[in-house]
């Protein structure tokens, strides 16, 4: 056991794991918020590299399952559709992660916590913010390297994506499914350059393993709850909790 805790007290440990459940509930309702839960949650009473490492292989475990839930032809359609987004996206947690130690947090939980709330509050107030498909390509190419550039230091990558998924008023089973898809490819990328960094020790790994079960637990329970939700009720479940994601990003930063 002790090799799991990561030199944590056994509250600290049960503490995460609750919170581990919690979030992957919420992931499986909605498709997305487990790293933002994760990680807001995690840094009140873990390291911040440890915070980080924890939420790696929950995210890998979650989203392999959330990405091939209609099967792989339609995972791998999902893939060719946003290659944009996930080739921008992969890149820049690459380039991101190795400067981890040197980013201000205040300063990047600011710039993405603004927007972010701006545009799902805007949203929410029932203000339509669809991209012209003119433009969509670019946006597409210029949300992935925000996300990318916000996950390699933070392990958050889901609001730019999510911004741009909304813009184009995908449908419900699309929208999580492209949610598990590029989540995925982040968090390979994520674990890829951070074990480069040596930040994702074999210790913090150890720790993010037993996270796993718990996430798994809470996803189908969350599926239950995702497959009764009609299109309008998950796009304003979606639009509220980037809301409150937005809100606790800018918590973050002030504290």
């Amino acid at each position: 056991m002790d090799a799991v805790m990561a030199g944590l007290t056994p509250l600290a440990f049960w503490t995460a794991m609750a919170v581990t459940l919690l979030a992957g509930f919420v992931k499986g309702a909605v498709g997305f918020a487990m790293p933002l839960i994760l990680i807001s949650a995690f840094s009140a009473f873990l390291p911040p590299e440890l915070a980080l490492v924890g939420l790696m292989l929950p995210g890998l475990a979650t989203n392999l399952s959330q990405s091939f839930r209609q099967g792989g032809a339609e995972a791998l359609r999902t893939v060719a559709k946003y290659r944009r987004f996930l080739i921008g996206m992969a890149v820049f947690i690459v380039v991101s992660a190795q400067v981890f130690a040197d980013i201000p947090r205040v300063g990047y939980l600011l710039l993405l916590g603004v927007p972010v709330t701006a545009f799902a509050a805007v949203q929410l107030a029932g203000v339509p913010l669809a991209l012209p498909l003119r433009h969509r390509n670019g946006a597409e190419w210029l949300l992935g390297v925000i996300g990318g550039l916000y996950g390699g230091v933070s392990g958050i990558w889901g609001p730019p994506l999510l911004v741009f998924l909304l813009s184009t008023g995908v449908a419900k089973t699309e929208m999580v499914r492209a949610q598990g898809v590029v989540f995925l490819i982040g968090a390979v990328a994520l674990l890829a350059a951070h074990l480069g960094t040596g930040i994702a020790s074999p210790e913090r790994l150890a720790f993010s393993a037993a996270l796993v079960l718990p996430a798994m637990i809470g996803m189908q329970l969350g599926y239950r709850v995702q497959d009764r939700l009609d299109q309008a009720l998950f796009r304003r479940w979606t639009q509220g909790l980037l809301v409150l994601t937005g809100l606790n990003l800018l918590r973050q930063a002030f504290m």
